[in-house]
């Protein structure tokens, strides 16, 4: 395995590990293609690279991450994936597995169906080897787009969106936060052999001793992170602060997370959805134009805008009062005055402003007026009538 180049890392050094990673790459696709056939070769349509420093909190902020991107499936742990005596061994003296065997195993597991809408990599990529085959594997998969595009299989094959998401700890957090785990763990175990009660969880041996913890500390400083830094430069890149509480590192996480749908959407659906505006630019200044209109109805209609509040005052805000508990409240009025649709604006305006949501729905109710008996006619009359439904934060005292 070959170490990330740094400033003093000579070109020739990243020129090897680029062969490296075509070698290994193309030699991992066409055995893939050979067993499953190019058709079938059907990855995630998002990917999200989550590394950082041992006891950043990567387990611990998965299933958040997972939630705030709306995905199903597990996380894939790189580290659980490569379980056999070799890999075992390197990872319990603090060192990593080759870069071969994790490109290969990464691939075969992006593959199942349960990952198609998107995936949480937790540990890839940890060299610039794997940084490498991991932009061949995209590549690839932008190819496969634009060959399936305006065929029936197109749906298989979407246009992919990384993020690479780094959490950073320093090397004093990161080996106490190791020694930390590792103790919690030990002493669960020690209660469920003592008890019988409760699973035994496996505990790494680099989370018992400080010097492992601080070797493994150092391992990601001088192989992974240079190669997680390179990610910036090509995919949507979030540096996390993970130094602080956990509420406070996943509030920037959802921050950074946010929706972007002009680099995520394939561009023909970007392009059919533009024309719609986005919540956001309506709202942006939403506060400002109820400002604007309150002002202006008191300044060029006082006289119907005073009849308007005294409506409230009188008809609505009794009713509000005894649903204050429920958060809704629902007025039925016949008042002429709501026929003139200025009125309406008005209502709903004084309301928004006072911190309620109202709704008004017009309806006619049709009466039987008179009826001839002799010829049968029958005159009827209609009335409008105004359904108002007022939203607004309930009490949060609750019933027992």
């Amino acid at each position: 395995m070959t170490a990330p180049k740094t400033n003093d890392t000579p070109s020739t050094t990243l020129d090897l590990e680029i062969k490296d990673a075509f070698v290994i790459f193309n030699g991992t696709w066409e055995t893939l293609e050979e067993e499953f056939g190019e058709k079938n070769l059907r990855f995630p349509k998002e990917l999200i690279l989550l590394g950082g420093a041992p006891g950043a909190g990567k387990g611990t902020h998965t299933q958040f991450i997972i939630k705030a991107r709306g995905l199903t499936c597990p996380p894939i742990v790189v580290s659980s994936l490569l379980n056999t005596p070799e890999a075992e061994r390197l990872k319990s003296s603090g060192q990593m597995v080759g870069d071969r065997p994790v490109v290969e195993i990464i691939l075969r597991e992006l593959l199942k169906p349960e990952y198609a809408d998107g995936a949480v990599l937790d540990g890839f990529p940890r060299t610039r080897v794997q940084v490498e085959c991991l932009k061949l594997l995209v590549a690839k998969i932008a190819s496969l787009h634009k060959k399936y595009s305006d065929t029936p299989l197109a749906k298989h094959f979407r246009r992919p969106t990384v993020h690479a998401m780094v959490l950073f700890a320093s090397k004093a957090t990161s080996v106490e936060r190791q020694l930390l785990r590792g103790e919690k763990i030990a002493k669960h175990n020690a209660e469920v052999k003592e008890t019988g009660i409760g699973e035994l969880i496996e505990v790494r041996s680099t989370d018992l001793s400080r010097e492992s913890a601080t070797r493994r500390y150092r391992v990601f400083k001088e192989l992974t992170w240079g190669a997680l830094q390179s990610l910036k430069e090509i995919y949507h890149y979030h540096f996390i602060n993970a130094e602080g509480p956990i509420d406070e590192v996943e509030e920037n996480i959802l921050k950074e997370l946010q929706y972007q749908s002009s680099l995520e959407l394939d561009p023909k659906t970007f392009d059919r959805l533009r024309m719609v505006p986005l919540a956001e630019e309506i709202t942006i200044h939403a506060r400002q134009e109820l400002v604007r209109r309150l002002d202006s109805y008191e300044l060029e209609h006082p006289d119907l805008f005073t009849q308007v509040v005294d409506l409230i005052q009188a008809k609505f805000m009794p009713i509000i009062v005894r649903h204050a508990l429920s958060g809704k409240a629902v007025v039925n009025t016949e008042d002429t005055l709501l026929l003139d649709g200025l009125a309406i604006s008005m209502l709903i305006d004084i309301f928004s402003e006072r911190g309620f949501h109202a709704v008004v729905d017009k309806r006619i109710r049709v009466d039987i007026e008179s009826v001839n008996l002799e010829t049968g006619q029958i005159v009827q009359c209609e009335t409008p009538v105004f359904r108002i439904q007022v939203n607004f934060a309930g009490s949060e005292i609750r019933r027992g």
